[in-house]
């Protein structure tokens, strides 16, 4: 397929700018595969998701913890820079994007600065072609929280604020290293995940570090050619052996997400229960481990919205979005949700 499959129109005022009220607040879009590929869709608010869930499934979330991984500095020239991790590599080291009039050469040092007026010096050590390694004089993290600010999505037009910093986190963050939130998790709050303990569905945790590669745009037409971006994975012990109690028992494994839906895949197919990941799903693909997703809206021609389409199918995709944009619904992180299942896959 091409990437000109994957491109929609979207109403700019259907970029959702800030959260709702209550994170349960958002709206639901089921899409039902049948047997013979026709979608069923549904409009439901996110609550409805009670409903849909069924004693002996999986709820697996991503519990990646945002970091603030957003840089503001200026090279020894004078110029201006930011700096987005796109991956931590070493206690000192990371990946990073990098803005500025002229990147610095390999080398050179960038001063990164606070609004207290503190700074410290960031060493370039090497470009990979799409991102910049750098070293940093202490640990990573301890730096970050200091100087860095939470890296809202380039859509998102405002700074971000304390209402961002409570709400662009899942209430089951606790891993630090992600640099954009697992948005599927962000509708969850704590007296829905009573209610989903006492209904007899289990829940269970993967942790992938999603890296600013996941907004980075697809800009080979022939998908074939395109290099997707790593992201580092973890799966506990207890996780793979819920999946397996699951589909023994006969129920569902439920990804609140791609990003938890890409660790699963990526260790039924490498039987590594961690390390780093950078698979591609297309439409094709053959799933070994999801059953069902719950995912927001994805940007277009998005290697996400590509991993959806693979797994509901690229019509049934096309159709529930353009229903979406017709219904008004709010699309990407702060956004509504789908939950995607097929026919096959259910009890009902």
């Amino acid at each position: 397929m091409q990437l000109s499959d994957f491109n929609y129109e979207l109403p700019p005022n259907l970029i959702a700018q800030h959260p709702l009220a209550n994170r349960t607040d958002s709206r639901l879009l089921e899409l039902v595969v049948k047997g013979d590929n026709r979608a069923q869709i549904v409009d439901r608010q996110f609550k409805d998701l009670l409903q849909l869930i069924q004693p002996g499934d999986l709820l697996v979330f991503n519990d990646t913890k945002v970091i603030p991984a957003r840089l503001h500095g200026k090279k020894e020239t004078g110029g201006l820079i930011e700096m987005l991790i796109e991956r931590i590599s070493g206690e000192c080291q990371a990946w990073v994007q990098i803005r500025a009039s002229k990147v610095p050469k390999m080398g050179s040092i960038v001063h990164i600065h606070n609004q207290a007026g503190e700074t410290f010096p960031v060493e370039m050590l090497a470009y990979d072609g799409r991102f910049y390694e750098v070293c940093f004089p202490e640990n990573v993290f301890a730096l970050l929280e200091r100087f860095g600010e939470l890296p809202l999505p380039p859509y998102i037009e405002h700074r971000p604020d304390s209402e961002d910093a409570q709400r662009y986190q899942t209430v089951v963050a606790k891993n630090p290293g992600a640099v954009a939130a697992p948005t599927a998790g962000l509708h969850f709050d704590k007296d829905i995940l009573q209610k989903i303990h006492a209904l007899g569905v289990q829940q269970a945790t993967v942790t992938l570090h999603v890296g600013a590669g996941t907004f980075t745009p697809v800009r080979e037409e022939d998908l074939s050619k395109h290099t997707m971006h790593h992201e580092w994975f973890s799966i506990p012990e207890a996780t793979l052996q819920a999946v397996q109690e699951t589909h023994r028992n006969g129920g569902r494994v439920i990804a609140v997400g791609t990003t938890s839906l890409r660790a699963l895949e990526s260790q039924a197919i490498s039987q590594k229960s961690s390390g780093e990941t950078n698979l591609f799903i297309t439409p094709g693909f053959q799933f070994k481990t999801v059953d069902c997703l719950l995912t927001n809206f994805h940007l277009p021609k998005s290697t996400l919205l590509m991993l959806v389409s693979a797994f509901a199918g690229v019509d049934n995709i096309r159709a529930a979005y353009q229903h979406a944009i017709n219904q008004k619904y709010r699309f990407f992180s702060y956004g509504d949700a789908m939950f995607l299942c097929l026919l096959e896959n259910t009890k009902q």
